[in-house]
Formats: structure tokens, C-alpha cells, sequence
């Protein structure tokens, strides 16, 4: 197979497509004929060297594919070759076939063409587990969502408006903010030329966001905490911003708050897959009914995965950004 590894921590130009074995099913395992992956950050962070896969999991980046059954594992039921299927993976997805634990394969939403599917279940899976598994959103509560016009926010601003919350947002350029409302959110704060903390707390009355997914970390850590109302969730789930910052205890007390810390890459196959078995309960028919939709902002090649992480790493990308393998 053809697959993307990086040959050194550094910038795009250390991507390689490489020819390594196909893989082999283990008794619980599918191999896919790979159609198209996602570019999340953690790729962009692993090429820098600072988030290696996890212990035994393939050095090859991607952590979201679609494609073709191509083999099936002995133990495996409900699946077969040349059923049609997205993944979500720990890591493999640059490549032409790609290893995927059973539990972690899922049917093509409705309405979803096999290449655009690549783009889902990263997201879906993060923004689900987190906003609404772990901090129990519920519907008239206020959410915040940072970096709104990224996968991770363009999914999370349907998904919390669908249920019936309030969504909030901050973004970057007007045309991305515009898109933001666009896709359910109230209000889209200007994080370079605004004051997220002011904006909720004069938007919500005072009252502050009852959950707020961050992938920022410790730059916004106290930021976030001001503006989070009485029983209040943080969810981080990033860490750009830095990974250390004082932690107010006595106003973290004050609101009877919660800070909650996840990631998603390196949990228990099992707990994997008992997310992606909820995410489509869940998500899939609201995608399937046209509630939440899969925002693409471009694909690359295989081969031209270069450019297609100097797109990602220039931000201001609405939505995702795919590899496909023809």
C-alpha cells in the first residue's frame, strides 16, 4: 500500500508517501480499501513531533477514513467485503488500506458520498463524547464553542443547535463568523478584535455559558473559567495555547464549576467503540435528515499531502480539509 508517514518533526515538506506491506486483518479487525481521510490538528501535530501515536499503533498519520471493506477479521459479524464504511482511527488513515478495530467502522450516514464521509467521524466522535456524553449539554442551556469554522466547530454549532441549545462562538475572519451563524450559532465573536468573556456575559444576561469546548488550553484556561455561569463544564480538549496556567480554585468553587480534560486518540478500543455506536444512534440521522451537515473546504491528493497541510496550517479554513486516494 501507499501510505504518508513523516521522516522527521518539521513543517509539510517532511510528509512522505511511502510504499509499505498492506496490513492484516486480526480476528477483530477490517482492512479498508481507502477512498478519502481527514486532516485533523493532531496530524499536524504529530508531523511536528510533538504527539506520537499511541504504543503499537502504525506511524502512518490519519486519524478518519472512508473507503471499501476489504477484508474482514474472523471474529468480526456485520460487516462484509465491499460494504461502503467511514472509520475512526488511532491512527493509519493516510494510505491506501487502512486497519480499523471492528467497533470502529460505521455505515455511510444517509446521503453522504463515500469521500465526503472521511470527513465525519473525527468530529462527530470528539464533539459528541465531549459536549454531550461527558458535560451533558441540555437543550435552552448556552454553549461556547471555540475556532467555530473548524471541523471540530462547524459540527459542534449544528449538533448543540439541533438539540435546542444556545450557541455562542468565537472565529477569526468576518467571512468565517458569517458562515458560523450561518450554521446555528447566535452570536460570532471576533477573537482578535473582541473580548470573548464580555460578549457572553452581555449576550446571555450576565448568566455565562453553561458548557464551552475548548481547544486552546491554558491561554484561555482562566478566560474560560470568568465566563462559564454557576454549573458550568470545560471541556478541553486542546492544548494550542500552551499547557500551563494558575487555576483559580476559589472561583471554580464559587460556581460549583467543572473543568473536564479528554482525548479521544488514545482510549480503550471498547471505549471507542461504544462512542462510535452512539454517535450513530445520534448524529447519523441528523445528517441523514440534512439537520447537521459535513462542511468541506477542500481535498488534496495522496500524493500532494504537502500542500494540502500547508492549506491546514495557514488556518482560516472553513470546515475540512480531505486526502483522497484516486
Amino acid at each position: 500500500m501507499r501510505a504518508v508517514v513523516a521522516s522527521r518533526p518539521g513543517g509539510p515538506e517532511v510528509l512522505d508517501v511511502v510504499e509499505l506491506p498492506d496490513p492484516e486483518p486480526g480476528p477483530g479487525d477490517v482492512v479498508l480499501d481507502v477512498a478519502a481521510a481527514g486532516l485533523n490538528r493532531a496530524d499536524v501535530m504529530q508531523r511536528r513531533g510533538f504527539y506520537p501515536p499511541p504504543p503499537g499503533v502504525t506511524e502512518v498519520l490519519g486519524l478518519e477514513c472512508s473507503g471499501t471493506v476489504a477484508a474482514v477479521g474472523e471474529e468480526v459479524a456485520g460487516w462484509q467485503v465491499g460494504d461502503r464504511a467511514c472509520a475512526l482511527l488511532a491512527g493509519g488513515g493516510y494510505a491506501t488500506k487502512a486497519l480499523v478495530p471492528a467497533g470502529q467502522l460505521m455505515p455511510l450516514p444517509d446521503a453522504v458520498d463515500l469521500v465526503t464521509a472521511a470527513a465525519i467521524p473525527e468530529v462527530t466522535a470528539t464533539v459528541w463524547s465531549n459536549v454531550f456524553l461527558a458535560a451533558n449539554l441540555q437543550p435552552g442551556e448556552v454553549f461556547l464553542v471555540h475556532g467555530g469554522s473548524g471541523g471540530i466547530g462547524t459540527c459542534a454549532i449544528q449538533l448543540a443547535h439541533a438539540v435546542g441549545a444556545r450557541v455562542l462562538t468565537t472565529a477569526g475572519s468576518a467571512e468565517n463568523r458569517a458562515a458560523c451563524v450561518e450554521l446555528g450559532a447566535e452570536v460570532a465573536v471576533d477573537y482578535r478584535n473582541e473580548d470573548f468573556v464580555d460578549v457572553v456575559h452581555q449576550v446571555t444576561e450576565g448568566h455565562g455559558a453553561d458548557v464551552i469546548l475548548d481547544n486552546i488550553g491554558a491561554k484561555y484556561l482562566s478566560r474560560n473559567l470568568a465566563t462559564l455561569a454557576t454549573g458550568g463544564r470545560l471541556v478541553v480538549i486542546g492544548l494550542q495555547g500552551g499547557t500551563r496556567a494558575e487555576l483559580d480554585l476559589a472561583l471554580l468553587l464559587s460556581k460549583r464549576a467543572a473543568v473536564i480534560a479528554t482525548s479521544l486518540r488514545a482510549r480503550p478500543v471498547e471505549e471507542k467503540a461504544t462512542i462510535c455506536a452512539s454517535v450513530v444512534d445520534h448524529v447519523w440521522p441528523l445528517i441523514g435528515d440534512g439537520v447537521v451537515r459535513t462542511i468541506v473546504q477542500a481535498t488534496y491528493s495522496l500524493d500532494d499531502v504537502r500542500s494540502a497541510h500547508a492549506a491546514f496550517d495557514a488556518g482560516g479554513h472553513l470546515g475540512k480539509i480531505l486526502l483522497t486516494t484516486e
